[in-house]
């Protein structure tokens, strides 16, 4: 590409390449239901089949539970049939509640384009507060089409709230915590699964075998492939219940009437309520629902648990209610131990807790929603939450301890992430440094193009300056590279990378901001180099194409404040770029750029500009890229390295100096993620202490 748009014969040649690279074909499995969700455009008959596919990801869990829910509500046998229809009622209404009305109706609308699951709740909220505790947001970041928001009147109360939450550092770092607590609780939950027995144990260790070795097809073929099952499974649970009701007990159908809980707390007291424990069970699962959201539409999970998943399970639970009513011994024959599942109840408290700002800034709902759902939901969860709590010495506290784990994991790595950003930071060096160098820097500029990487996304690094005064020489063409994650589920790839000068063209300085969302990821065969010389060259073509149609032709190096007019392109390595201008009060200390002045010039030097010029200029710097990527690329990578200081407490010394350390270790690079070659990779350390 670099050389093709050097190299263009005429403006009409140069336009045609330019609609030829727009016009890239998508990968039709990665954005067929992405594409769908930005169109919000959905057949009947594709979210019919969506949603037979959804039975065989999303409700394995829920439709599960009936093995074993009976026996860990009534683990020492029963002593009165009125307890049987308490528990089914209760069963009932958590079922309601909980997945139909909680999640199915409510929660799966929080949806992040189609993303779910707690840092989609967190990624909302991002991006309607300021509450990212990285400071590293940009204007055009809100550009991206992924990047969707609401805005609010000053005198609205989602107005008064953002305020309220961006107010401190510790309400954002207390939603941190939050949300890190209900990731890891789904972790914790995760890696532990009951076991039923060995037989079983052998058959899933088979069928996650195959699908493991299947995995590569995507999720539509496991959907197709366990769909018919699951659908099976949920017929006969079904038809096996109805079958119970008629043959054993129709007067479990009262356990529909709530008032039976009250009894049932009232009879039962401290045993009914530590029983909640074993009712919980039908429920788990629960929390699929949204997580797996990512691999279909609202309206498919929605049709499918509403008119599949839901009433089969009624139907299984009362005919198994109907059954114990006759069968009272055959309670411990007919269902199975489990582990009490702990942190499932944790995660759902999160969810409702992250709710309440969902609503109430992305929403915008009435403050009477926002309670009554709290409420509702709260209602609830806290009894299952107290219960499952005097059941963590039965084996609730495995899941408890691992998610603990993956916390301190989360949090320490966040820390000095956040410590290591603030030091780069107030660390960074002024403009006027820079521009005092002159084009040399102060050093001899060898042929070549130097990346070199840095967590800032604007103002060039203190890493730069140690390596300016200890190096004698530097490339002809500086690019500081930032890798940035939005709080997006992904940004496109025609959005990806956006280019800026720093400083006058004759310093042959650049900044790429490679940016990312929480669900990108970097594919072994992506040439992350290639992408950055292409914006590079594309950038300065089109920069000359902006410049001839400049209100002013007259530029100059400004003083220490000015009006500037700054021209950000993004640019893709498929050619399609997008252009933002805006007016905004910059100084050099902290950005970077050549720019129209307003005011008088710095000690009268200029740089005039004709847009006569502008043709000649620019194959010309063109030519210069070329030539300096074919002398070499080196990747200049600043590893910097945190210690605490000698005065800090021994738990920040453990957390930094060994924790962090470690974590840092075993972390791949950039270098590493970007398939960066071992030979173009020069490595530039420096230590700070916090």
């Amino acid at each position: 590409m670099a050389s093709g748009l050097g190299n263009g014969d005429s403006n009409k040649g140069s336009m045609w390449e330019l609609e030829q690279n727009l016009d890239q074909p998508m990968d039709e499995e990665a954005g067929r239901l992405r594409n769908m969700y930005r169109e919000k455009k959905f057949s009947s008959i594709l979210v019919l089949r969506l949603a037979f596919q959804s039975l065989g990801v999303v409700f394995g869990d829920l439709g599960t539970s009936p093995l074993y829910v009976f026996y860990n509500v009534f683990p020492h046998g029963i002593e009165d049939t009125e307890d049987v229809i308490g528990a089914l009622s209760l069963i009932i209404y958590s079922l309601t509640l909980i997945p139909l009305l909680k999640y199915v109706f409510v929660v799966l609308r929080a949806n992040d384009n189609g993303q779910g699951g707690t840092l989609a709740l967190y990624s909302l909220l991002c991006r309607h507060a300021k509450i990212n505790t990285i400071p590293n947001q940009h204007r055009t970041d809100e550009e991206l089409t992924t990047y969707s928001r609401q805005t609010y009147d000053e005198s609205s109360l989602a107005a008064k709230i953002k305020r309220w939450i961006e107010a401190h550092a510790y309400k954002k770092n207390a939603l941190l915590i939050l949300v890190l607590i209900g990731t890891c609780m789904a972790i914790g939950d995760g890696i532990l699964t009951p076991a039923i027995s060995d037989v079983v144990i052998l058959v899933a260790v088979v069928i996650l075998v195959g699908i493991f070795s299947m995995q590569h097809y995507g999720t539509d073929k496991v959907g197709w492939l366990f769909a018919p099952v699951v659908l099976l499974w949920f017929l006969l649970i079904g038809t096996v219940g109805a079958v119970n009701i008629w043959k054993y007990d129709s007067s479990v159908l009262k356990a529909y009437d709530p008032v039976h809980i009250y009894r049932y707390f009232r009879r039962g007291k401290q045993n009914s309520w530590i029983s909640l424990g074993g009712i919980l069970l039908s429920i788990t699962g629960t929390e699929a629902l949204f997580a797996d959201l990512c691999h279909f539409p609202v309206p498919a999970i929605q049709i499918a648990f509403a008119l599949i998943v839901f009433p089969c399970l009624l139907l299984a639970y009362t005919g198994q209610a109907s059954y114990i009513m006759c069968n009272k011994d055959h309670v411990f024959d007919a269902f199975y131990r489990s582990i009490p599942g702990t942190a499932v109840v944790i995660v759902m408290l999160v969810t409702t807790l992250l709710m309440i700002p969902i609503m109430l800034l992305v929403w915008r709902s009435h403050w009477s929603l926002v309670c009554i759902f709290t409420g509702l939901s709260l209602l609830v969860e806290l009894p299952y939450f107290s219960a499952v709590i005097l059941k963590i010495d039965q084996g609730g506290w495995v899941p408890l301890v691992i998610a603990a784990t993956f916390l301190l994991i989360m949090y320490v790595w966040h820390y000095g992430t956040v410590k290591r950003y603030e030091f780069e930071m107030h660390s960074k060096v002024s403009m006027a440094w820079i521009l005092g160098l002159g084009p040399s820097l102060g050093l001899v500029r060898v042929p070549g193009i130097g990346f070199v990487y840095t967590e800032l996304a604007s103002g060039v690094p203190h890493i730069f300056s140690h390596f300016v005064t200890n190096l004698p020489a530097i490339h002809s063409v500086v690019v500081f590279v930032c890798v940035k994650y939005l709080p997006v589920y992904t940004v496109p790839d025609d959005e990806r990378v956006l280019v800026k000068r720093i400083g006058p063209k004759n310093f042959h300085m650049f900044r790429c901001v490679a940016r990312y969302g929480y669900k990108d990821l970097h594919k072994k065969d992506d040439d992350f180099e290639k992408m950055l010389i292409d914006s590079l060259c594309l950038f300065v073509r089109l920069e000359s194409m902006m410049e001839g149609y400049s209100d002013s032709d007259e530029y100059s190096i400004c003083g220490q404040k000015t009006e500037v007019k700054s021209i950000d392109l993004l640019v893709s390595d498929n050619g399609y770029t997008n252009t933002f201008s805006s007016n905004v009060d910059l100084s050099y200390s902290s950005h970077d750029s050549i720019v129209p002045a307003q005011s008088s010039p710095l000690r009268g030097s200029s740089l005039v500009r004709s847009s006569g010029q502008t043709s000649q200029t620019v194959g010309g710097e063109l030519e210069f890229l070329n030539r300096c990527k074919d002398a070499g690329v080196v990747h200049i990578l600043g590893n910097t390295i945190i210690r605490a200081r000698r005065d800090s407490g021994i738990v920040k010394r453990i957390a930094i100096d060994y924790l962090y350390a470690f974590l840092r270790r075993i972390c791949r690079e950039n270098s590493v993620i970007f398939n960066v070659p071992h030979e173009s990779l020069l490595n530039v350390g420096q230590i700070f202490y916090v």
